[in-house]
């Protein structure tokens, strides 16, 4: 299709790699930068403590052979070429990283961590596993107490509480902003692409400039609501409304995407750490403690680590309805177990709702396009 908006999109889609100069002005102009991994990690404790925060490099296979020389080769590509892009300093945004913060979302991650603790000044936090019982709760509303500390003795500021505040209500007009974008394809038909969707979701992590980001927010949410308005969208109504569900995307990942779209699917909303989930859940706001208040709402997030999932399914199921979607599909990464056992939770929750469900599994190569397009493009032509 054509673009309306190629301005608003050769930003997003191309912050990753401008922002290597941004971030480089940052560090010379004495900034100090956190490197991080994963949706639960509290941006707002950074942006408190006047540092910037950014996504790290795990998107590609560039440099998984150099992990693999410490890594097995039966291990999550997402931690091998993470690792791998530590090691070999092609990231530079890990350069620039002066905390590198990880989690306990997984054992591969864990154990990952270890190493590269050896290079890089690194923080772990430890995720409990569940999401309800007031023991889990406390754990990791200490974890963000840990985790202020080690920031403040870092880098030798002090985290006030108004300070978290501000912050907060900063990440939180973000959120609503990225939740409005989103939330514009729930129009028949939406006015964008899954893949400029995806692209504006994951390149606002490379945005820097705070005043210029919420700025370029607005500009394209008005955009889209105007296409809205108008009917001017270029997208068929006969295309196949998706949501996607299942492990991080990002990079060679939107090979999926683009399959989708290409096989006359319409991808209008995403379940993964890319999309919704990392927005949906606003933190309280003016609470007398807003430590507790960022505790609550990440903890609150859906993911495969946590036992009971029922987050992740809520979220999936709330998405289906509002969305309207005529169908479901996962991607999952190979050696991703606990994504993968979920698997059959997650179709029998599809199945309840008559909609129809695949899961493909991938990795970061671009070896099994030609196979995911003709799974993926049969499951389309059925629906």
């Amino acid at each position: 299709m054509e673009h309306q908006l190629p301005e608003i999109f050769d930003s997003f889609s191309e912050a990753r790699r401008n922002g290597f100069l941004q971030m480089k002005a940052l560090k010379d102009n004495g900034k100090k930068v956190a490197g991080t991994f994963c949706t639960y990690t509290p941006l707002e404790l950074f942006d408190a403590a006047g540092m910037a925060t950014v996504g790290l490099c795990s998107t590609s296979d560039e440099t998984i052979p150099d992990a693999e020389t410490v890594l097995p080769r039966n291990l999550c590509p997402l931690i091998k070429s993470s690792y791998g892009f530590a090691i070999t300093n092609k990231c530079p945004y890990m350069y620039f990283s002066d905390l590198v913060v990880g989690e306990t979302t997984c054992d591969g991650k864990k154990k990952m961590y270890e190493y590269l603790g050896e290079i890089k000044n690194t923080h772990v936090m430890q995720l409990p596993q569940n999401q309800e019982d007031e023991i889990s709760k406390e754990l990791w509303y200490q974890e963000i107490i840990r985790l202020k500390e080690r920031i403040e003795s870092d880098f030798e500021v002090i985290i006030t509480n108004e300070d978290l505040e501000n912050s907060i209500k900063r990440k939180n007009k973000e959120r609503r902003l990225l939740k409005g974008i989103y939330e514009t394809s729930m129009n028949f038909p939406p006015p964008i692409t899954g893949l400029e969707q995806l692209k504006i979701l994951f390149g606002t992590q490379f945005k820097f400039n705070e005043e210029e980001k919420i700025k370029e927010l607005e500009n394209t949410l008005e955009k889209l609501t105007t296409i809205n308005n108008t009917n001017s969208s270029n997208i068929s109504l006969d295309s196949k409304r998706i949501v996607i569900t299942g492990c991080p995307m990002g990079g060679v990942t939107e090979k999926i995407v683009d399959i989708i779209e290409q096989q006359g699917g319409i991808v209008v909303a995403y379940e993964n750490c890319t999309g919704a989930k990392k927005v949906e859940n606003f933190v309280e706001e003016n609470t007398e403690d807003p430590f507790r208040a960022v505790s609550e709402a990440y903890l609150n997030i859906g993911c495969s680590v946590m036992t009971p999932d029922d987050k992740r399914y809520v979220l999936l199921q709330d998405l289906v309805h509002r969305f309207k979607a005529d169908a479901v599909i996962e991607m999952t990464l190979q050696a991703c177990h606990t994504y993968a056992i979920e698997t059959n939770q997650v179709k029998r929750i599809c199945d309840s709702i008559n909609i129809p469900f695949l899961t493909v599994e991938t990795d970061y190569s671009t070896s099994d396009i030609a196979q995911l397009t003709t799974r993926i493009g049969a499951f389309l032509e059925i629906i």
